[in-house]
C-alpha cells in the first residue's frame, strides 16, 4: 500500500478503513484514526490518486501538481474563486489557525458586508489552496476536513523541500512498480493521476537503466495481437498462489483501475452509486469478493447499526468462482461483521449468489432490492 483513497461514502465501512481491513483482517479503526489525524501526523491528505492519504515527508513529491494547480487558476479561474476572496480566507488561517470552512463562512456572516468578497465562495477558496499547496489537512471533525496554513500544519522540512518534476515522477513510478507489483505504462499513470504518458515512459526508461524495473510479457496482456509493454519491480513477490478470502472496496488498489482490473481478474467492474436505482445491475455499493487468485464475485453490504445488523443487500457471483465460494463469502461475511461490531446477519433475495450465501451463513432474509441509500450528507472525499 503507498496511499489509501479516501471517499465519504459509509453505507458499510468508509473507504480508506478498508484496504486494511482486506489485507491483515480486523482491526481497531481509532488505531488508524489516531495516526491520520494525530497533531503533526506523520500523514496528511492530497490529490494523490484522488483525495487521499500519504505520508507527510512525501507531500513534496506533488509540488509538480500543486504548480499546475496555480497555473491553471491563473490562466482561467479554474476553481470559480475570486482574488480577494482568497486573499480573505488565506488571512484568516494566517491569524485563527486551522479552521473549518463553517468557522470562516460564519465568522464572514457576522463581518460587515463589502462588495470585495462572497463568503458563499469560502470552500472554493480553501479546496484551491489546498490543491495549490499553500493549505494542507489538519485532521477532521466528524468527517469534515480543517484546513490550516500548510506551515502550520507540517513540518518545516516537508513545506520547504522543493523536488523537480522530473525527479518526483520518477519516484512516483517506482513506488507504483513497487505497490503493482508488474503494471503496464497505463497502470503506472493511473496509480497517481499522472495524466502523463511521455513523462512515465522516461521515467520507466530511467528506473529499466538503474534496474529498479525489468520488462517482461504477461499472459493474456495484449492490444489487438500484440503484447503490452510491462514491467515488474525487482522487490515484486511472485508467488505459485494466493491464498486470500475477503473483500475489497471499490477504490482499492487491486480494482480502482478498471482497464487492470479487468486485465488481471476478467472482472468487469463499475459500482453503481450514481446509477438511477431501477437501472442497477448489481447493486448501490457492491464490493468484489477476492478468494484466492481471482475474483469470485460482488455483494453489496449495509451496516444497519440501529440494528447491530450487517445486511447483504444484494450477491452476485463471477463464472470463474471456485467451487466452496459459498462457504468462504459466508466466513468472510461473518469477519467483516465482527469487525463492524455487527450480531448478525440477513441476506436479501436479489443476486444469483444470494441463495447460496444465505444458505452458507444459515442467515434470515429481508426484502430484496431496498430502496437506494442516501449518499452520506459530510464533505465528499
Amino acid at each position: 500500500m503507498a496511499t489509501l483513497q479516501i471517499d465519504s461514502v459509509n453505507v458499510f465501512a468508509r473507504s480508506h478503513y478498508m484496504p486494511l481491513f482486506s489485507r491483515v483482517g480486523a482491526y481497531d479503526t481509532a488505531s488508524l484514526d489516531r495516526l491520520l489525524f494525530a497533531r503533526r501526523a506523520p500523514y496528511t491528505e492530497y490529490w494523490a490518486h484522488q483525495a487521499a492519504f500519504v505520508a507527510a515527508e512525501d507531500r513534496p513529491l506533488f509540488g509538480f501538481r500543486m504548480q499546475a494547480n496555480r497555473e491553471r487558476q491563473e490562466r482561467s479561474n479554474y476553481f470559480g474563486v475570486d482574488d480577494r476572496t482568497v486573499e480573505w480566507v488565506r488571512s484568516e488561517l494566517a491569524a485563527r489557525g486551522p479552521l473549518r470552512p463553517a468557522e470562516i463562512e460564519d465568522d464572514a456572516v457576522r463581518a460587515p458586508r463589502g462588495p470585495w468578497w462572497d463568503w458563499s465562495g469560502v470552500k472554493s477558496a480553501l479546496e484551491y489552496l489546498w490543491f495549490a499547496g499553500e493549505v494542507a489537512i489538519a485532521g477532521r471533525r466528524g468527517f469534515e476536513r480543517v484546513y490550516g496554513l500548510a506551515e502550520h500544519v507540517l513540518p518545516a522540512e516537508v513545506v520547504g523541500r522543493s523536488v523537480p518534476r522530473g525527479d518526483a515522477i520518477r519516484e512516483l513510478v517506482a513506488r507504483a512498480a513497487r505497490a503493482y507489483g508488474v503494471a503496464t505504462l497505463a497502470d503506472l499513470d493511473d496509480y497517481w493521476r499522472i495524466r502523463d504518458q511521455r513523462a512515465v515512459r522516461v521515467a520507466v526508461h530511467d528506473l529499466e537503466d538503474a534496474g529498479v524495473l525489468q520488462p517482461v510479457r504477461v499472459e493474456g496482456w495484449t492490444r489487438g495481437e500484440r503484447p503490452l509493454a510491462a514491467w515488474l519491480h525487482r522487490n515484486a513477490a511472485v508467488p505459485r498462489r494466493i491464498d486470500a478470502a475477503t473483500v475489497l472496496t471499490p477504490f482499492d488498489p487491486m480494482v480502482w483501475f478498471r482497464d487492470r482490473a479487468e486485465r488481471l481478474f476478467d472482472f468487469s467492474y463499475r459500482i453503481e452509486i450514481y446509477t438511477p436505482a431501477a437501472k442497477r445491475r448489481f447493486g448501490y455499493y457492491s464490493l468484489p469478493i477476492l478468494l484466492g487468485d481471482g475474483m469470485a464475485g460482488r455483494i453489496d453490504l449495509k451496516a444497519d447499526r440501529a440494528a447491530a445488523t450487517l445486511r447483504v443487500q444484494s450477491a452476485w457471483w463471477e463464472p470463474s468462482r471456485p467451487a466452496d465460494a459459498a462457504a468462504s463469502a459466508a466466513e468472510v461475511l461473518r469477519a467483516a461483521a465482527a469487525w463492524q461490531g455487527l450480531e448478525s446477519i440477513t441476506v436479501a433475495r436479489w443476486g444469483d449468489a444470494a441463495d447460496e450465501i444465505a444458505g452458507a451463513l444459515g442467515a434470515e432474509r429481508h426484502e430484496s432490492r431496498p430502496e437506494p441509500v442516501e449518499l452520506a450528507q459530510e464533505e465528499p472525499g
